[in-house]
Order: C-alpha cells, then structure tokens, then sequence
C-alpha cells in the first residue's frame, strides 16, 4: 500500500466502535452481508434496452451468493428472445457479482440484471421474509399451466377502437359488442392447456374446442348485437 507524504506525515486517531453493516432480511432471517456467498433470495428486475423497444422480466432465486435458478421472459424485441436463450444458459451457476459483470447479449437483460442486483443487496427480495426461501423451481410457478408467461396485448386507434389480442386468460378470438358497439365480452384460447393437450394425443380441433372460453357476455340475449375477429375486423 502506497501512502502520500501528507497522509505519512499525519498522526494516527483511534476509530470508535465497528457495528458492521445494517442487517438486511434474507429467507427469513436478518443477515450482515459482507461478501457475496451472504446473500440468499428470490426475486424479480425489469430492464429495457436503450432505444426502449423491447423490455425483459428477469427472475432469479439465489442461495449462497449463487444462482441457482433463472427465468427471462421478453417482450417487443424479436432479437431479444435469442439473446434470453443465451442467458438462460449463462446465469445459472454465477455468483451475483458474477452475473452483474456478465454481457448477458442484450441491452435490456443486462439493465435487469443491474435492477435485480440492487433489490438483493439491499434485502428488498420477494422472500425477504420467508423462512429458508422459495425452492428451486419457484420460477416456474410464475408461469402456470403450459409453462406460457403472462402476456397482455392490446391495440387500438382512435378512429376505430381497441383490439384485444391477449390476455391472462389467453389468445383472443372473439371480441363481442353491445348496441353502442362497446366491448362487452371475449372469447378466447388457453393455449398453455391446449398444447399440453395435444402433446398428451388429443386431436387439435378438439383441444381448441375444450379450451375455448368466454369472459363478460357473449349471447344476443345478454345484450351482444356484434362479433368480431379482433384481428382482421
């Protein structure tokens, strides 16, 4: 260690009490973290890329200062979803540091990364106060049946209106309308259920039949006087 002449020729003044850093609540208990391996939990960041196009959901659940689990979920970049495959690939395994130092591919992983390395650091993890955390495999419970994320999509105009297009329910099929031609219900498509389904042997047009569903009201009777493909009408 090289010292200036100013700081050598200074006395020495005794430092007062060490506490060490503040606790921060991991898994249930509150943990001094001082180096990597302290820091346990799991939890969610979001990143965007610099021209804001495309954004991605990261989720990680870290024991130890490692990565035990990963899930990347993007939206609104096609080249997004390749570098996610990548990641998927890369974080598993890295410490924290690590993986906060890693090209991750894509701007927005990246700028997810950053965002979910402060939340652990500072304790503010989703199992922050749950005792010995959430299993590994806890990712896979954000995407429900068919292993789908949770997408919503929605278009609309001003001369013409809103389209829904995907909801939690599913693809949209149908969009029903009211005498004052206002949305008024849907029909739609679980596909997560459907194509485990059709893995499963069922014909397809039976496993579209069985998971078609409708929300709000859909029949003349209930008030609907029209239906549209959302998509082409």
């Amino acid at each position: 260690m090289t010292y200036s002449n100013e700081v050598n020729s200074m006395c020495v003044v005794a430092k007062g009490p060490h506490h060490g850093p503040a606790p921060i609540p991991e898994e249930g208990k509150w943990i001094q973290a001082k180096e990597i391996k302290d820091i346990s939990g799991y939890t969610h960041g979001v990143g965007w890329c610099a021209p804001q196009q495309g954004a991605c959901k990261l989720s990680l659940n870290i024991k130890d200062g490692i990565i035990e689990e990963c899930l990347v979920e993007t939206i609104g970049c096609t080249g997004m979803t390749h570098s996610a495959a990548m990641a998927s690939e890369i974080l598993p395994g890295k410490t924290i540091l690590e993986a906060l130092n890693t090209d991750l591919v894509c701007d927005a992983i990246n700028t997810a990364m950053r965002e979910l390395f402060l939340q652990v650091v500072y304790g503010r993890t989703q199992s922050a106060f749950s005792e010995d955390g959430l299993v590994i495999g806890a990712g896979l419970e954000d995407l429900g049946k068919g292993l789908r994320s949770q997408t919503g999509t929605l278009y609309g105009t001003k001369a013409k209106g809103t389209r829904y297009l995907e909801l939690t329910e599913g693809y949209i099929t149908k969009m029903f309308l009211d005498a004052d031609s206002q949305v008024c219900g849907y029909e739609y498509v679980h596909l997560g259920k459907m194509m485990e389904a059709i893995k499963a042997g069922m014909d397809a047009n039976e496993a579209v039949k069985k998971f078609t569903g409708c929300y709000g009201r859909t029949t003349a009777e209930q008030g609907v006087v029209k239906t549209i493909d959302p998509r082409k009408e």
